[in-house]
């Protein structure tokens, strides 16, 4: 079992959830409107995480990092998205580029070193899997790695690279040679020095608008030895997939737990003016609760079902395991409508107070990232998936 997968006690999670709020109530909340007004990078947010060894807290033990499991991992993702959802959806795709080395590269020595200079350095991973002529259907590419003499040449056409510019490294998927299927594909590492980054669209969206995900022609050199050592179609099935989903999912609820947190305040300030008398949004609370209640429940389970594969740790856990990968689209399907619901809902119940982006209690930032959710991996996409899954898969 490796240190990634070994469970943190109560008193350790807690401690680092301590901290991540302390960073988000001094570092990211006072400057996640202008993140999102200004469509920029939240610098202030990852300078603090920085700071604080978090880009590393993937990473096992034995390479310097925290550890962490994937349930922990989670619960941070959670709790900056009470404080900004671009911070937390840069952090979350950040990890998941870790997460495909950690899971699938430790082998290397190269990526040994890489690892451990990641925890020192606190890289900022990014990832370049879509691209022009395919959509969003990340494994195929038309692209390819060309390897000559221990050196590889790249160049890929991406409409979306999140944060690209901001990113020390971007893990690209392309064609395994200029010979190769669309689906036989490899992951390479690419790092900033090595590659240009050629514009080819900008990022002026309703929400997620700090991730800064312009498009851009990628061209890159480097050392074969970036690649990693594994087929993309076993990253995609144990990592990518399932890893992606868990912690977009369990920032999603960070959303959506903070909107019901500004329901809340909005209901008992209303209660206050006459007491003895619950307002009319007092239903409509309790109501929205149980919405909340369902998608915190199906996160948690999902995220458990998830650690607990890895701790296994079995050959054919996520290659063959049709019931997992639907569970996991289910997961990213449930709580990306969850998500328009609850911070709808939560509006309603705030009335103009939570239309207006001059008050407190505004929704604005929460409804226009929770209409984001459902195109990251356009949702029409994943039920065609597991349509094919459900006609394929036998009774057990």
């Amino acid at each position: 079992m490796s240190a990634s997968t070994l469970p943190q006690t109560h008193d350790q999670l807690a401690s680092i959830l301590e901290q991540v709020h302390l960073i988000g109530r001094e570092s990211i909340a006072p400057h996640a409107e202008a993140v999102d007004r200004d469509a920029r990078f939240p610098v202030e947010a990852f300078d603090a995480l920085k700071s604080a060894k978090l880009l590393s807290c993937y990473v096992p033990e034995e390479f310097g990092g925290m550890g962490l499991t994937i349930s922990d991992l989670s619960r941070i993702c959670e709790a900056l998205a009470l404080h900004c959802g671009s911070t937390a959806m840069i952090f979350a795709m950040h990890q998941i580029q870790v997460a495909c080395i950690v899971h699938h590269a430790l082998g290397s020595t190269f990526f040994q070193g890489y690892i451990r200079d990641l925890v020192e350095k606190q890289y900022l991973l990014a990832s370049a899997t879509t691209e022009l002529g395919i959509g969003g259907d990340v494994r195929s590419s038309l692209c390819a790695v060309n390897v000559t003499d221990g050196s590889f040449t790249l160049e890929k056409q991406a409409p979306v690279i999140s944060y690209g510019e901001a990113a020390d490294a971007i893990l690209v998927t392309c064609r395994r040679a200029p010979d190769a299927g669309r689906n036989d594909q490899s992951h390479v590492l690419v790092r900033k020095e090595d590659c240009t980054l050629k514009p080819l669209s900008g990022w002026d969206t309703l929400g997620f608008r700090g991730t800064c995900s312009s498009g851009f022609t990628l061209t890159a050199t480097g050392a074969a030895e970036q690649i990693l050592p594994v087929p993309y179609a076993e990253i995609h099935a144990k990592t990518m997939h399932p890893f992606s989903h868990g912690v977009w999912s369990s920032l999603w609820l960070g959303i959506a737990m903070d909107a019901m947190s500004k329901a809340r305040a909005f209901v008992r300030a209303e209660a206050r003016k006459t007491p003895g008398t619950l307002p009319p949004s007092a239903l409509r609370l309790a109501e929205l609760d149980t919405v909340l209640f369902s998608m915190r429940g199906g996160v948690y389970q999902s995220i458990a079902e998830y650690n607990q594969l890895l701790r296994e740790d079995a050959p054919d856990a996520f290659t063959s395991n049709y019931g997992f990968a639907l569970r996991t689209n289910n997961l990213k399907i449930a709580t990306s409508q969850f998500l328009v619901e609850v911070v709808g809902k939560a509006m309603i119940i705030c009335g103009i107070s939570g239309y207006r982006n001059d008050s407190k209690f505004s929704l604005g930032r929460h409804l226009r990232d929770a209409y984001g959710a459902q195109l990251m991996v356009n949702n029409d996409r994943i039920l065609g998936q597991s349509s094919t899954i459900q006609v394929a898969m036998r009774e057990s």
